[in-house]
């Protein structure tokens, strides 16, 4: 069957145009699929493999949850950079945010005698205007700033212990700065000395209240030495120093290096402080010190720029001048050198004048010997009554002509050095003055030896022969912490801490053993310490655990009403936590129901700080009332 010639062109453009269908088909698909690679890539590329990517046409389809909205904004502008922007279509979702975290509460508070001021974010309700009240108190309304911000959250636990105790810490410290958090509190401060130093940190560790974290950073500044001393003796038993100033530890270091070179054995020091004449103050001590030790035996004494070289009785006169000579050229200008080479005493010296004045260990002091004048007489009783104690000065001294003009000076500072000993004697002659004795005071030789290098002058010689004694402990020592402890747990072995049946009220026949545990902390002095109360595994734990710290907190009152300074006690109760005999018998039941005073050492102080519950809130006590009707075991 023949076409009609009008119906060939008609098949020929359907065909045409079916084949150009086919191929558009084909063409819309390539697209596609290179769009989605693209995209995909890129967003892979930059980390956002969560995100799925669907090409239909032109469009191109973004799906995925992202976790928030600078995601989602993030992955949108990555895929613009492949496709146009126009052809994006945005399919993400943004999960709900969640509440606003609360922010962290903290205070500065800087005291200086300018005044106080305090900055940081506290939380509302927290006492600002009563915070505010007493720092006026303490500096005075127009000497504190107040820069405090507030924020409506819930007050973390342990932020008014902490506050509390920032304040209570100020009241010590005219100078310093305190860094308030909850449950922490960090001090920077100075004190005056290395004893204030030492009673501040005491006091504040014993204000803290229990599981707070506290950081003490005290410093005590550098003591100035007036007159910046070292005195170094050699002999034929060895070498010593009765004193020793340094600028600084490199300085220590050198004097010690040199005395250890000239023969020093054993343990020796030197006093870091203000109040160096020089610079060259080590290097000067070095070539005095490495001179003697030349010279083979003597002193030298060096008082703020003077030195005094006292060569050994019989030292060759050629290497003394040698010495001297040398010594001389080498140290540094600003200082002096006086150069001693003793002459040999005569064999009858029993028509040398002397005074003497011994202290024995009972404190009595006896004066002997000869005086210049009755003027002196009556200053030197005068002056060791002073010193001594009117009732324990005997003089028996005697006016005497001839003697040196400086004799007075002698005697008196005789005696105030012989005041730095607890027993001795000093001995002053025209040429000499001794002391010997025994002193508390592990400085004593050096304080003794700037004395007197003071007030009788570079170019006078002393001897020092001073031992050290620990001093005795006081008859009234509070016990050491672990011995109170062990002696409350004693106290209980004997007849345990009783309680009326399923009550926190302790039993009448236990009054004994409170007043003896009372008596026991009377003796312990002030010790942190946590009352812990403890049940058997009878009845609900929530019920027991409020049982326990009522009874805790019963205890803490009873040792309150016998006027025992509970500051740095804590009542807690563990419930049926932690047992210590067996819960399935009537003997072991009875042992678990217990009161325990346990040590709060600084370790364990710092990581139970925010589990500590301290006393018993009204609620739980009217919880526990409620529970102890529950059952008569506890």
């Amino acid at each position: 069957m023949r076409l009609s010639k009008l119906m060939i062109p008609g098949l020929a453009f359907a065909a045409a145009a079916g084949l150009s269908l086919v191929a558009a088909g084909f063409a819309v698909t390539a697209v596609e699929r290179s769009t989605e690679r693209g995209v995909r890539r890129a967003l892979d590329d930059g980390g956002f493999a969560w995100a799925e990517v669907t090409a239909d046409g032109l469009q191109v389809l973004l799906e995925g949850t992202a976790p928030d909205e600078a995601t989602r904004f993030s992955v949108k502008s990555l895929a613009g950079t492949v496709v146009d922007a126009a052809r994006i279509v945005d399919g993400m979702e943004v999960p709900p945010a969640g509440g606003l975290a609360p922010p962290r509460f903290s205070a500065e508070i800087l005291r200086n005698d300018g005044g106080i001021s305090i900055i940081g974010l506290i939380p509302a309700g927290s006492g600002r205007k009563a915070l505010v009240k007493e720092l006026n108190e303490l500096a005075g309304a127009e000497n504190v700033a107040d820069l405090l911000e507030t924020a409506k959250y819930t007050m973390p636990e342990g932020w008014q212990d902490a506050m509390g105790f920032a304040v209570e810490a100020l009241k010590l410290m005219p100078r310093a700065k305190i860094s308030v958090a909850a449950g922490q509190v960090s001090v920077t401060a100075i004190s005056g000395s290395e004893d204030a130093k030492a009673r501040l940190e005491e006091q504040l560790g014993r204000l803290a209240p229990p599981g707070l974290r506290l950081a003490l950073d005290i410093a005590a500044p550098r003591p100035v030495i007036t007159p910046f001393t070292l005195r170094f003796l050699l002999d034929k038993d060895g070498a010593e120093f009765d004193a020793c100033s340094a600028e600084s530890e490199e300085s220590r270091v050198r004097i010690l290096a040199a005395a250890r070179k000239a023969g020093l054995q054993g343990e020796a020091d030197c006093v870091i402080g203000m109040g160096v004449p020089s610079p060259n103050w080590a290097r000067a001590a070095e070539l005095s010190i490495a001179g003697l030790a030349e010279l083979g035996g003597g002193s030298v004494t060096i008082a703020n720029a003077d030195i005094t070289l006292v060569a050994a009785e019989g030292t060759e006169n050629g290497r003394f001048d040698h010495v001297v000579g040398e010594l001389e050229s080498a140290l540094p200008r600003v200082f002096a050198l006086h150069a001693v080479l003793p002459v040999p005493e005569a064999q009858d010296s029993g028509g040398i004048p002397e005074f003497t004045a011994t202290l024995s260990p009972e404190g009595q002091v006896q004066l002997r010997g000869r005086l210049s004048d009755a003027a002196l007489r009556a200053v030197a009783d005068s002056y060791a009554k002073a010193r001594f104690g009117s009732g324990n000065v005997h003089s028996a001294a005697r006016v005497a002509s001839g003697l040196p003009a400086d004799w007075p000076v002698r005697v008196l500072a005789g005696l105030e050095a012989l005041s730095y000993l607890q027993r001795g004697a000093v001995t002053v002659t025209p040429e000499n003055l001794e002391l010997r004795g025994m002193s508390y005071r592990k400085n004593a030789p050096a304080e003794i030896a700037r004395y007197l290098s003071a007030k009788l002058g570079e170019a006078e010689t002393y001897g020092l022969d001073i031992s050290y004694e620990k001093p005795p402990e006081p008859k009234d020592k509070p016990l050491p912490p672990e011995l109170c402890e062990a002696q409350l747990a004693s106290a209980q072995s004997e007849a345990k801490i009783a309680f009326e049946p399923g009550s926190a009220t302790i039993a009448s026949e236990s009054a004994g053993t409170m007043d003896r545990i009372a008596a026991i902390l009377a003796r312990c002095g002030p010790v942190r310490l946590e009352i812990q109360g403890h049940t058997d595994s009878q009845g609900r734990e929530a019920m027991n655990q409020n049982l326990s710290q009522g009874r805790a907190q019963s205890v803490l009152n009873e040792l309150r009403a016998r006027r025992v300074v509970t500051s740095t006690f804590a009542a807690r109760g563990y419930g049926e936590s932690d047992p210590i005999a067996d819960n399935g018998t009537e003997e072991g039941r009875e042992a678990n129901r217990r009161i325990e005073f346990k040590l709060i050492r600084p370790a364990a102080a710092a990581g139970a700080g925010e589990d500590s519950p301290g006393e018993a809130t009204g609620e739980e006590a009217a919880e526990s009332a409620e529970d102890a009707q529950e059952t008569t075991e506890q």
